[in-house]
């Protein structure tokens, strides 16, 4: 668990990083932002995969949706990220597409 957490960080980070710097946002509050979502919704992510193992991927796509809503709110919500709710929703879904594919690949 702590291996794929550091990975998500990384990789989300890398995205937070390259949206910020393109969108002129503050890096230093929406980095913090996705890793403080990010302890939250995999900590989630893995209490629900252990109960629902045996429907792995249907359990994962469901989870990964709502990871998605949940921290595009997490980003919105905080005020010193000065992003729409449009921009959180796209941020957030480009930050769960990248860690999940990235994830994905990996033979952990």
């Amino acid at each position: 668990m702590i291996q794929t957490l550091a990975i998500t960080v990384v990789v989300e980070g890398i995205v937070c990083l390259a949206y910020s710097i393109r969108r002129k946002k503050p890096v230093r509050p929406i980095l913090l932002t996705s890793v403080f979502a990010n302890l939250i919704t995999q900590s989630l992510l893995w209490i629900v995969l252990s109960h629902f193992f045996q429907h792995y991927l249907a359990t994962l796509l469901i989870a990964e949706i709502l990871i998605w809503l949940i921290e595009s709110l997490f980003l919105y919500g905080f005020r010193l990220n000065h992003l729409s709710i449009s921009e959180s929703v796209f941020l957030s879904f480009v930050m769960n597409l990248s860690s999940f594919g990235f994830g994905w690949l990996l033979p952990l």
